[in-house]
């Protein structure tokens, strides 16, 4: 068998897994092990064990990831979602559409500390879902919104989503997290505007709220301004040199859980709480990692990677079309499969065929756009049917509405996300041009 020939086999058998339901870290560690052994023999795989799974967990940039996943976790307990929704409502809620906006904005608010998309939805559903029923809106709109706006906890630095793109890719998260800001912003303002045209189309769907006064909207403002300082500290920080990666996650959680402790009341058994979720998030992105990890340096044997990049080189297709190849295949496979799993699985072999195109950019540069461009087209997938699981996690919290209206609900949310996507197809300075000044 030849060596791609062995690698497309190892991809259909990983595929066949993940059907009847094996976890994707069982299921690309089995496959790995399984294809390295057949392919180099016993003794190879066992030198490869021994070795490489020890320096893949004692590098010592991982420690951001359980750092950052405790930040979110004392996030959710410092009850943070409801100040964030609170003070967007306060603002924008008079507006036809407005607690749907809100929800938008807070969704992008807490995504900033939390960096989960699936905890991001099901933290703001919890607060909105109830006020948004309140004022009689559609549960197509409720959902919708609520379903779409909790994509952007990926996107939204800090974002774990990024960092293991960082690692993967060997760029810098400082880079990384800057370049992820304005395409961010863009997300919101454009799922802003998508409920603006909506409610005008269908003024019922989202009624008016009563409008705040000028001293509650100050209120609220005072009860985020914590929250901002620490989103701000990590980020400028982290940028500017002040801390390391690993340290400006340390300060983030630091920062988070006295928030917790002060504001959203958690004791000890809320510590501990707080403490065995972020163990088994971690446990799970590891497990993962090290699945990836084995059953790529399978597809390093069999050299399908560098094999599939000479193809694509000499094909003679344009840059540009290889690249919106790759990003159709993450929407097909956003359809079907997580995020984390879809990208730790395809990173490896994309990005040295993107690194070695010309766009008229350095390596760099090329790199970190792509890396968001990947994540915008995943966090899409999490609103697209089939499988869309911020859809099914937000309709399983709103009991009385059908699944379809909530997947109708999504639909403008995801025209907003195919124009996005195009924008930043075809100005990759929206991307880049933050960092750029900043540096």
């Amino acid at each position: 068998m030849t060596g791609i020939a062995a690698g497309l086999t190892g991809f259909a058998v990983l595929l066949g897994l993940m059907a009847i339901r094996i976890p994707i870290g069982v299921a690309m560690l089995a496959v790995g092990i399984g294809g390295y052994g057949l392919y180099t023999g016993s003794g190879p795989l066992l030198a490869f064990l021994k070795t490489s799974t020890y320096y893949q967990f004692s590098t010592y940039s991982l420690s951001v990831i359980p750092l950052f996943v405790l930040m979110g976790e004392f996030a959710t307990k410092a009850g943070m979602s409801r100040a964030l929704y609170r003070t967007a409502a306060a603002f924008l809620g008079h507006r036809k559409g407005g607690l749907a906006m809100a929800s938008i904005g807070g969704c992008a608010a807490f995504g900033a500390i939390c960096g989960s998309s699936l905890a991001t939805a099901a933290t703001m559903g919890q607060v909105a879902l109830p006020e948004m029923k309140r004022y009689n809106y559609s549960g197509a709109l409720a959902t919708g919104s609520l379903a779409a706006g909790g994509t952007l906890g990926i996107l939204i630095p800090p974002s774990v989503i990024l960092v293991l793109y960082a690692l993967m890719a060997e760029q810098s998260i400082a880079k990384m997290f800057i370049a992820a800001m304005v395409p961010g912003v863009l997300a919101a303002v454009g799922y802003m505007v998508a409920v603006a045209i909506f409610v005008r189309r269908h003024p019922e769907d989202g009624p008016a709220g009563p409008r705040a006064t000028w001293p509650e909207r100050l209120m609220a403002l005072r009860e985020t301004w914590t929250l901002i300082l620490i989103f701000a500290l990590v980020i400028v920080g982290m940028y500017r040199g002040w801390f390391t990666p690993t340290e400006a996650a340390a300060v983030g959680a630091f920062g988070t859980g006295v928030l917790a402790i002060l504001h959203g009341g958690m004791r000890l058994d809320g510590m501990m709480a707080c403490l065995r979720g972020t163990a088994t998030t971690s446990a799970m992105i590891f497990l993962i990692l090290l699945g990836a990890e084995t059953f790529n340096a399978f597809l390093a044997q069999t050299r399908t990677p560098m094999l599939l990049a000479d193809a694509i080189s000499q094909s003679g297709m344009s840059p540009m079309w290889v690249l919106m190849a790759m990003l159709v295949l993450y929407l097909l496979l956003g359809c079907v499969m997580d995020s984390m799993s879809m990208l730790l699985l395809t990173i490896p072999i994309f990005y040295p065929i993107i690194g070695g195109l010309d766009f008229g950019m350095t390596r760099e540069d090329t790199l970190i756009w792509f890396g968001i461009l990947a994540v915008v087209v995943v966090e899409v997938g999490l609103i697209t049917p089939p499988v869309g699981m911020n859809v099914f996690i937000i309709n399983g919290m709103a009991k009385d509405v059908p699944m379809w209206e909530s997947f109708r609900g999504v639909l403008p949310f995801l025209i907003s996300d195919v124009i996005r996507i195009g924008v930043l197809l075809a100005f990759p300075i929206i991307t880049l041009g933050l960092g750029r000044l900043l540096g």
